[in-house]
C-alpha cells in the first residue's frame, strides 16, 4: 500500500503543482491572486464550493458521529446543507449586488464599508479567525492521525502535519485562489469517487441497506432514531445546527467569496443547485461506512475505528486511494480557509497594492502556522469541532445580513459591539467558564436568536441622521 500511495500521492502532487505554476503565469497582480479574476462559471464554482464544504470533516467525521449517534447524523447534516443552499439562492443575489458594488475584497472590508465603522470589521476577522483556526486544525489533525494509524512506524503524527501544512503552502502561495479552484475540482472528483467506491464496499459486507438496518435494530436500536443513544441530536442540537449551517456561504469567508466572484448571478444560482445535489451524494455514503462501524467496531476509539474500516478491511490499492481522497478533503478545506484568512486580513489593510499582497501572503504563512501547532493538540472529536465552528461564525449572521439587506447599516453602530459581546460569551462557555445553557437552551442558539432580534428591533427604530 505505502508503493501505491507514493506513486499516486506523487502524481497527485505534480498535478497540484503545475496547475499553480500555469496560474502565477497567467496573472500576478492582486485581483487575479487574491480573486482568482473576479469570473467564475457554473462547473468551477461548483466543485470549489462543495471541496470547500464538505472536506475531513465529511469523510472521517461523519461516519464517527453516525456510528456513535445513530440515524440523526443525517438530518444533521443532510437537511441543514439544503438550508443553506436555499439561503444562497434566496440571498445570494443580494450579497452580490451589493458586495460588487462596494468593489469586495473579503467580508471584513465589506462590513467596515457597510458600517462606516472600522470595528465592523475587525470584529468579523477576530471571529472567523478564533472559529476558522480550530476548522483548520482538525482537518491538518484528522489527516496526520489517521495517516498515522495507516503507517505507524513511518513518521510520528506532528510531522504528517507538517508535511500537509507544507503541500498547501507551497501550491496556494504560488499559485493564488485561482490555483486552488482549479485544484478544488480535482479534490472534489477524487472524495466523491472515493467515499461511493468504500461506502459501497461496507454495505456489501454488512449484506446490504435493509439487511444492515435489521441487524442494528437487533444489536442497538436506540442508533436508529433520534436524539440516539447518547442523547446528541436533540430538537435544539438539529434547529442550531441547522441555522449554523445556513449562515456559512455569508458568515465564513472562504466561502462568502466564492459567492462574491461568481461571473454572474445565473452562474451562482446553477452552481448552488449543483452543490445541493454533490451534498446529498457525498453525504449518503458516509452514512454506509458509519452503519458499518456500528455493526463491527461499535467500541474502537475513533482511529482505530477508522483506519480498520477505511484502509485495513479495503484492499491496498483502493486503501491507497482512500488515503489520497484524505489528504485531498482536508486541503481543499484548509487551504481554501487558510487563504480566505488572508484575504479578510488584505480586504481591512489599507496601502501601497503590492505592499498589501506582500502582508496578506505573510499572514497567510502566520495563520499556517498557528492552524499547525492547533493541530498538534487537538482532539479527534472532528464533527463536532467542526460544529463549533460553524456556531461561532454563526454569530456574525445578524450583522451581515443587516449590512446586505438595509441601505442605512451605518445607523446600527451597536450591532457590532453586541456581536462581538456574543462571540466573548461563547468563547466563554467553550472554555467552560460559564455553562453552555441558560433556560435550557443550548447557548449558541440563544445567542443567535437574540443577536437576530436585536437587529430587527434596531432596523425598525433606527432614526434618520
Amino acid at each position: 500500500m505505502l508503493q501505491a500511495l507514493l506513486i499516486v500521492g506523487t502524481i497527485y502532487l505534480a498535478i497540484l503543482i503545475s496547475i499553480s505554476l500555469w496560474q502565477r503565469k497567467k496573472g500576478s497582480d492582486s485581483k487575479s491572486y487574491l480573486l482568482a479574476g473576479g469570473s467564475l462559471g457554473t462547473v468551477l464554482g461548483m466543485f470549489t464550493f462543495a471541496a470547500t464544504l464538505f472536506s475531513t470533516f465529511t469523510l472521517l467525521g461523519m461516519p464517527d458521529l453516525f456510528r456513535n449517534n445513530g440515524v440523526g447524523a443525517w438530518t444533521f447534516l443532510a437537511v441543514s446543507d439544503m438550508a443553506m443552499i436555499f439561503g444562497v439562492i434566496w440571498a445570494g443575489f443580494y450579497f452580490r449586488k451589493k458586495a460588487l458594488k462596494s468593489n469586495y475584497w473579503g467580508m471584513a472590508g465589506f462590513l467596515n464599508k457597510s458600517y462606516n465603522n472600522r470595528y465592523a470589521g475587525l470584529i468579523a476577522f477576530f471571529a472567523v479567525f478564533v472559529f476558522l483556526t480550530p476548522y483548520v486544525a482538525i482537518q491538518i489533525n484528522g489527516v496526520s492521525r489517521f495517516m498515522n494509524q495507516a503507517f505507524p512506524d513511518l513518521m510520528p503524527v506532528w510531522l504528517w502535519s507538517v508535511l500537509m501544512v507544507g503541500v498547501m503552502m507551497l501550491y496556494s502561495e504560488i499559485g493564488g485562489l485561482k490555483a486552488i479552484i482549479y485544484n478544488d475540482a480535482i479534490q472534489g472528483l477524487i472524495l466523491l469517487m472515493v467515499i461511493w467506491i468504500v461506502g459501497l464496499s461496507c454495505l456489501n459486507s454488512v449484506g446490504g441497506l435493509e439487511e444492515g438496518y435489521r441487524q442494528l435494530e437487533a444489536q442497538d436500536p436506540a442508533l436508529l432514531s433520534t436524539p440516539g443513544p447518547n442523547g446528541l441530536f436533540s430538537v435544539q442540537f438539529l434547529v442550531g445546527s441547522a441555522v449554523a449551517i445556513l449562515m456559512i456561504p455569508f458568515t465564513q469567508p472562504q466561502v462568502s467569496i466564492r459567492l462574491a466572484i461568481m461571473k454572474d448571478n445565473r452562474a451562482m444560482y446553477r452552481m448552488a443547485v449543483g452543490v445541493g445535489t454533490f451534498a446529498i451524494l457525498v453525504i449518503l455514503p458516509t452514512a454506509f461506512i458509519g452503519l458499518y462501524g456500528s455493526l463491527n467496531y461499535p467500541d474502537l476509539p475513533t482511529f482505530e475505528f477508522l483506519g480498520k474500516s477505511l484502509i485495513q478491511d479495503q484492499p491496498k490499492i483502493l486503501a491507497a486511494f482512500v488515503l489520497i481522497g484524505l489528504l485531498a478533503a482536508a486541503i481543499s478545506t484548509a487551504d481554501s480557509q487558510l487563504f480566505a484568512l488572508g484575504t479578510e486580513l488584505r480586504s481591512i489593510l489599507k496601502g501601497d497594492e503590492d505592499r498589501m499582497l506582500l502582508y496578506t501572503k505573510i499572514g497567510i504563512g502566520v495563520f499556517a502556522f498557528i492552524s499547525l501547532i492547533f493541530s498538534i493538540i487537538s482532539g479527534d472529536q472532528i464533527a463536532l469541532l467542526a460544529r463549533t465552528s460553524f456556531a461561532g461564525t454563526a454569530l456574525l449572521g445578524p450583522m451581515i445580513f443587516c449590512a446586505i439587506f438595509y441601505k442605512h447599516t451605518e445607523r446600527l453602530r451597536l450591532l457590532p459591539f453586541l456581536t462581538l459581546g456574543a462571540i466573548l460569551i461563547l468563547l466563554l462557555a467553550l472554555l467552560g467558564v460559564i455553562p453552555n445553557k441558560f433556560f435550557g437552551i443550548n447557548l449558541d442558539l440563544l445567542l443567535f436568536f437574540i443577536l437576530g432580534i436585536t437587529a430587527v428591533v434596531m432596523v425598525l427604530t433606527a432614526k434618520k441622521e
